[in-house]
């Protein structure tokens, strides 16, 4: 593949129970249908006793000069994952330049455990930066499909455009994964961002599906142990098109709640009973030990999801755990939301991005964060929408003015990062945001209040659900009948909010020049149905400088 870094000068080198808390929203409008997934990134289906790599490839986090390889192997039958049992098993792997594996630069073998549920990660050194690369794991005569990984550009370049999708929020037994498919198929990305909520861990028929189960969870209970979350994941890599996106481009992926339990902090969940559910403790360490075997993640700061990406001089990336460290959420409307002894991202973080935003010399300042940062106040809806709203906000159903899940219930983490980007002048931060299953784009105000009249510190994209239940499905409503009124009264009661789509499915492609940041929305046809088609339905962009969104009229 042609390399689509473009040097800024010649010389360079190319480069059944409701949900529990929120809803959310998607873009609309006219565009494209998609190609199909990529015929080599589906699995192989081995019936007889030798090794199977049933689950795909994967890479994640590019540095200039490496990448993170992924896969799992079935050595037997009966080494199903979360079982335990299993043979160690040698697994080799190749990288090459090419796609037919004959340009070889790299290669190497790791033993499969049962104690890492024979998942292996192949952590690279010695690559060229702003590279496509292809590899391919092998067990026992058996290849697994390969799949295409990319470097970083190295962090001096002087990169002309950067390119990335965006999702969150997939509910396996609400829907299919088109959004991933489609993504796959663009064939442009240089990496794409996963905000959160790859997995979740209700049991069947418990969360969001319009009141039809498409396919159902395995295992069907709600997962707890460390074999419950093993297998809820290798359930989710075995569908084509998350398999397809995986081969396709290295994701850059965070956790959220629902790798855990709904609502978490870092003593407990809303969805955690301790004592019939067993200690919090025990089920925390063990989402968080399948959710490293499971993914091409970096173990990052104390274990922990929270690290930073750099690509060239255009962008760095702060990745955040607003699980991990945060106080227990209050009710909403609490004056407690103002308690500066009550954190969302806990002290060592907070100073940590603070600090990296200061120092950062790139173009743009990117921060992966898995809920919405922008205040958001209810303002006079009906109790008609008010109810459901409510509830997929975690909100209060009398209309108070906050979710205490998102930054709305730690104002004064909020309040120190926006004064920290005012007072050192730190331009061009953008907030990359899911959890609630809709799509905003806003402008991140230091006084809501006040706005426009004050000033916007930052910007932030907000991209909908892959599947999981957006505010129309709770209401049983048709799509875009919902969003049709309630858009309208949030940006009233928000003026930094210059778009919400409560309604649909889909994904973000972010596209990032020196000039601007531009996210383009896609929505799906139909989360129900594996051959969905997608279609662009709005961009939004902030100009290099200005901290506030506009509208595009046009996908990049």
């Amino acid at each position: 593949m042609t390399s689509r870094y473009r040097s800024t000068n010649s010389t360079a080198a190319p480069d059944s129970l409701s949900p529990r808390r929120r809803t959310v929203v998607k873009a609309v409008a006219a565009g494209a249908v998609l190609a199909g997934p990529l015929t080599g990134a589906l699995p192989a289906r081995a019936a007889t006793g030798a090794p199977a790599f049933l689950h795909g490839v994967a890479s994640g986090d590019p540095l200039p000069d490496g990448v993170l390889l992924w896969t799992r192997v079935t050595p037997t039958p009966e080494a199903i994952p979360g079982s335990g049992t299993g043979p160690d098993t040698e697994v080799s792997w190749i990288v090459a330049r090419d796609r037919a594996l004959t340009d070889i630069v790299a290669k190497g073998s790791l033993t499969a455990t049962a104690a890492s549920d024979h998942t292996v990660k192949a952590d690279l050194r010695g690559l060229e930066p702003a590279t496509d690369y292809w590899f391919r794991f092998s067990a026992g005569g058996t290849d697994s499909p390969v799949g295409r990984a990319r470097t970083a550009p190295a962090a001096d370049a002087p990169v002309a455009n950067l390119r990335f999708g965006v999702v969150s929020c997939a509910n396996w037994e609400a829907g299919h994964f088109a959004a991933y498919r489609h993504l796959a198929a663009r064939g442009d990305l240089d990496a794409w961002l996963h905000l959160g909520d790859y997995i979740y861990e209700y049991g069947t028929g418990e969360y969001g599906t319009r009141g039809t189960v498409v396919r159902p969870h395995e295992p069907a209970h709600e997962i707890l142990t460390l074999a419950d979350y093993r297998a809820r994941h290798a359930r989710y890599k075995t569908d084509p098109d998350l398999q397809a996106l995986h081969a396709a481009a290295p994701v850059v992926a965070i956790w959220d709640d629902h790798e855990f339990a709904n609502d978490s902090w870092s003593g407990g969940a809303e969805n955690h009973t301790e004592g019939a559910e067993g200690a919090w403790s025990a089920r925390q360490a063990a989402a968080r030990q399948a959710y490293f075997e499971w993914m091409p993640v970096r173990p990052a700061i104390a274990g922990t999801t929270y690290r930073r990406l750099r690509f060239g001089k255009l962008a760095d990336l702060s990745l955040l755990d607003l699980r991990s460290f945060r106080s227990r959420q209050v009710s909403a409307g609490s004056g407690d939301v103002d308690d500066p002894e009550r954190t969302l991202t806990g002290r060592a973080q907070l100073d940590w991005l603070k600090s990296g935003l200061r120092a950062s010399d790139t173009t743009w300042r990117l921060v992966g964060n898995s809920v919405m940062i922008a205040p958001f106040a209810i303002g006079s809806l009906s109790a008609e929408l008010l109810k459901p709203l409510a509830e997929l906000l975690g909100l209060g159903r009398e209309g108070l003015a906050v979710n205490t899940d998102q930054w709305d219930g730690y104002t004064d983490d909020r309040r120190e990062i926006l004064s920290h980007l005012r007072s050192h002048a730190i331009r061009n931060t953008v907030f990359l945001t899911g959890d609630i299953h809709m799509a905003w784009a806003n402008d991140v105000p230091v006084n809501a209040g006040t706005y426009p009249l004050s000033a916007s510190a930052a910007t932030e994209f907000v991209v909908t659900s892959v599947s999981s239940d957006n505010l129309d499905d709770i209401m049983r409503a048709p799509e875009g009948t919902v969003s049709a009124v309630a858009a309208p009264l949030i940006r009233a009661a928000n003026r930094h909010v210059h778009w919400v789509d409560t309604d649909r499915h889909g994904y973000g492609v972010l596209d990032l020049t020196a000039e601007r940041a531009q996210m383009d929305y896609y929505v799906l046809s139909d989360r129900t149905r594996r051959d969905a088609t997608s279609s662009w339905a709005r961009s939004y962009r902030t100009r290099s400088g200005t901290q506030k969104v506009e509208r595009s009229y046009h996908p990049v």
